[in-house]
């Protein structure tokens, strides 16, 4: 897919309402760009945008786990703008808490937003790009989408199949001049640990004080995290832009620093179970 050069890029945004979504809707509206954004409220969305031209946004209110609304809201779209070139799935919230302390609804409730709220807008808007030859989905995953913390568990195990899912569709729509890219933000001057945005595991266990301390430590980072939202906006119309092919781009130091070293631990496990691995083959 070549970026288009010679008219506005049209965007589909998910999650836009606040944090980094926010900030990117932001900077495309600034750059001149067309742009579809969800969020579950159209009134909050279109008050963080205040200051800027909306001219070119087509505000939309989707609940991502309906798949009507989702492909009401492709269409929508496509009758506003006449195409998509450009899906960027960033829409979830974060959860901290033991994995004995998360309840089926916690579970449930993940992936129903991370994981079913992206197939759908997957499935929704993959008929039409296919049809134009072109096209670009970016799913918003996180460094915890290829590593884990403890407290993390649940979070991490629905970002770890947003990359899942996003490595086979890449392998899949390739012939058709569809890219997919997995971008892995670290932390970032966001709400995201806010309570707007992080949920917190309500059946609490006496067994895990570090993860209260975490805990207590997350909430109090805040205005301290290195990531800069705008920088963030800035860096993923790049990885629009760019055609290397590249599945993988984290965002932040804190991202890139951790993904160098869980590469590296990976390869060494490897290596250091490689003769048990092979010695389960048969002795042909």
């Amino acid at each position: 897919m070549t970026y288009p050069t010679n008219r506005p890029a049209v965007w589909f945004v998910t999650g836009a309402s606040r944090g980094l979504g926010l900030a990117l809707v932001t900077h495309l509206l600034n750059r001149g760009d067309h742009v579809a954004a969800t969020s579950r409220s159209s009134e909050r969305l279109l008050s963080s945008l205040a200051d800027v031209d909306t001219t070119n946004l087509l505000p939309l209110q989707v609940s991502l786990t309906d798949e009507e609304q989702v492909t009401r809201a492709i269409a929508e779209t496509t009758a506003r703008f006449g195409r998509i070139d450009i899906v960027v799935n960033n829409a979830g919230y974060g959860y901290l808490g033991a994995v004995e302390e998360t309840s089926d609804a916690d579970v449930r409730g993940m992936f129903d937003v991370q994981v079913n709220g992206t197939w759908n807008v997957v499935r929704a808007v993959l008929p039409q790009i296919r049809a134009t030859g072109s096209g670009h989905i970016i799913n918003v995953s996180s460094i915890l989408g290829i590593l884990s913390f403890p407290g993390w568990g649940l979070y991490c195990a629905a970002k770890f199949a947003v990359e899942g899912l996003s490595e086979s569709l890449a392998a899949e729509v390739a012939d058709f001049g569809i890219r997919v890219s997995i971008v892995e933000p670290g932390y970032f001057n966001t709400d995201f640990l806010t309570d707007n945005s992080l949920a917190v595991a309500g059946n609490v266990s006496d067994a895990y004080p570090s993860i209260r301390e975490m805990i207590a430590t997350h909430k109090a980072m805040p205005g301290s995290q290195l990531g800069d939202p705008a920088k963030a906006a800035a860096a993923l119309v790049s990885v629009a832009q760019e055609n290397s092919g590249r599945l993988r781009q984290q965002l932040g130091s804190d991202s890139s620093g951790f993904a160098e070293n869980k590469a590296d631990s990976l390869k060494a496990e490897i290596i250091a179970g490689r003769e048990l691995a092979h010695s389960t083959d048969y002795d042909w």
